[in-house]
């Protein structure tokens, strides 16, 4: 499979060096607005540099965002033109009715397909099953240090209580979890969230707590920051790696 990544910055760039040593992988494009944001990949193997994001559309089978919701009204949306693969990691876009209907739309009308990697929370092939049935409720909580939500407390607070649409409005680049979870369960309507500040925390956590006729489930992680990038959750990066690894192998494993 022939692999483009738009956005090579943190997650783009860890997702680059993973996938440039998968056996499923026969050629990865990059591309990146800024020129030096590819610099120190080019040396991986089987990679080239695309001149621009529509020449990576245009010769890859995948394409992997990696950048922000402009990316995904562009290169996403002439992607799934053209029956592509896409992998979508800033979630947040999908909270956007209009547009997350015109992309599945193009999916359905082209046979292209839409992956959402679960991101920096475990437990959402849970919710899938769960929404299988009856799913009564699902909850996220979220908890960061003042640094990770640029605030400066001594005590702790909670910022957010709410539907998800409205976390990720508020949160655009804190809650891509959120949308995660919406999208896998109740959507973004019912999906309830609390976003927590706490001066004692020295770490991200994300609690999903989920309830339904499977019985009652609550996930906790605490999440360590990317080697390469202090305001990302390298738990990202691993879930967008290991999804890129699933759909490439023979087998699949999860809901």
């Amino acid at each position: 499979m022939k692999v483009g990544i738009v956005g090579c910055g943190a997650i783009g760039s860890e997702v680059a060096r993973a996938a440039s040593t998968m056996d499923g992988v026969s050629e990865l494009v990059l591309y990146d607005i800024d020129p030096d944001a590819t610099h120190h990949l080019r040396g991986l193997p089987r990679v080239r540099i695309a001149k621009d994001a529509a020449t990576l559309t245009d010769v890859v089978d995948l394409v992997i965002e990696c950048a922000n919701k402009g990316v995904v009204q562009t290169t996403i949306k002439a992607a799934l033109k053209k029956g592509k693969k896409t992998m979508l990691l800033t979630v947040g876009a999908l909270a956007d009715d209009n547009l997350r209907e015109e992309l599945l739309g193009l999916a359905r009308a082209n046979g292209g397909k839409i992956y959402v990697p679960s991101g920096a929370v475990m437990g959402v092939d849970g919710v899938k099953a769960a929404a299988e049935s009856d799913l009564k409720s699902v909850t996220l909580v979220t908890t960061k240090p003042p640094a990770g939500l640029q605030k400066d407390t001594d005590r702790w607070t909670l910022l957010f209580s709410g539907p998800a649409r409205d976390a990720v409005k508020q949160f655009p680049k804190n809650v891509n979890v959120a949308a995660t979870l919406s999208l896998a369960g109740l959507g973004f309507d019912q999906t309830h969230v609390q976003v927590a500040i706490d001066p004692l925390a020295t770490r991200n956590s994300h609690k999903v707590i989920i309830e339904g006729n499977f019985g009652r489930a609550r996930i906790e992680v605490e999440n360590l920051p990317s080697p390469t990038n202090p305001a990302t959750s390298y738990l990202a990066s691993l879930s967008a790696i290991a999804l890129l690894r699933r759909i490439i192998s023979p087998i699949e494993i999860g809901a």
